[in-house]
């Protein structure tokens, strides 16, 4: 299988009034994705607000989009947990729940050296029979994976990929070098929305982009625009894209699982493709200031329904 190229977008969890699944909007986020022409899914991650999902929804989840994309292309797992015995389970659960891949972070609440994050990510290699993909998310684990440490697993045959979401663009150029040099065992995606056209340019293999929710076609124009060496037009789309991206700044004063996420859900609803922008327990709602704003920039980028992209 070839491993996070291209655009992978991690789908988000579509919620009813109640905060429920909504299993039907699931269905038609993950035709939309396909639609727009991804290369992958990725289940349970950020922007699929795992952290707020029951293990009973996590696996309902996971099975529906595996069964709604039908092997059309790869389907990544997240796998969050306290420590490697824990994620080891989940990540042995998800296989059978038909996950292509699973992605694994450092561990968190508990404190690990350097040395104890590598075993982690080993332990959880060794209880299955995909490849494992390391997600690095600071923000949320409140550590750093290295670019050493990440190409010695790819190296061991440990990990096969990483998912940077780290924003430190200085460790994602490194960690694109030392992979080089060391033969490529790994492949490379970045998590930023707005710089797909830079990475593409460093030598990142693909994009794991929430907006891509919103609007997948215009990650795959800006994609293939790249790989054809097409800069000015990868360029032109990107800041299509970055001015969509804007619908995350809408809101004011809310943190990121409601401000970011939120506006995501509110574009998808908007154009019809979820029922509901419905947010889980306890996150705050957006206002209709903030959906009527959100609706303006998807209009004046030519994301709303009906319009001319």
């Amino acid at each position: 299988m070839s491993l996070l190229r291209g655009i992978i977008p991690p789908i988000l969890t579509p919620m009813d009034a109640s905060g429920a699944v909504d299993p039907a909007s699931l269905d038609r986020l993950v035709d939309h994705l396909m639609a727009g022409g991804v290369d992958g899914v990725f289940v349970l991650g950020s922007s699929g607000q795992v952290a707020y999902l029951t293990d009973a929804e996590r696996e309902a989840v996971t099975r529906r989009v595996v069964d709604r994309v039908a092997g059309r292309v790869p389907v990544f797992v997240g796998t969050p947990d306290l420590t490697a015995r824990r994620v080891a389970e989940l990540a042995r659960r998800a296989v059978t729940w038909g996950a292509d891949s699973v992605v694994a972070t450092a561990p968190f609440y508990a404190l690990s050296s350097a040395a104890e994050v590598a075993e982690h990510f080993r332990l959880v290699a060794d209880a299955v029979d995909v490849p494992v993909v390391a997600y690095d998310v600071p923000v949320r684990v409140h550590s750093k994976l290295g670019a050493e440490l990440l190409v010695e697993l790819g190296r061991e045959g440990v990990i096969a990929g990483v998912k940077d979401s780290s924003g430190d663009d200085v460790s994602f150029r490194r960690l694109l070098r030392l992979n080089a040099e060391a033969g490529s065992p790994l492949s490379i995606s970045t998590g930023h929305e707005v710089m797909v056209d830079a990475m593409a340019l460093a030598g990142a293999d693909g994009v794991v982009p929430g907006l891509a929710n919103v609007d997948p076609a215009g990650y795959r124009r800006l994609w293939d625009a790249a790989g054809s060496g097409d800069w000015a037009t990868a360029r032109q789309e990107q800041e299509r894209l970055a001015r969509l991206f804007e619908i995350a700044f809408v809101p004011v004063g809310l943190a990121g699982d409601s401000a970011g996420i939120g506006a995501f859900k509110a574009a998808l609803a908007l154009q019809g493709v979820i029922a509901s922008g419905a947010m889980p327990a306890p996150l705050t709602p957006l206002s209709q200031a903030d959906v009527a704003g959100i609706q303006a920039i998807l209009t004046g980028v030519g994301a709303a329904p009906g319009a001319a992209a």
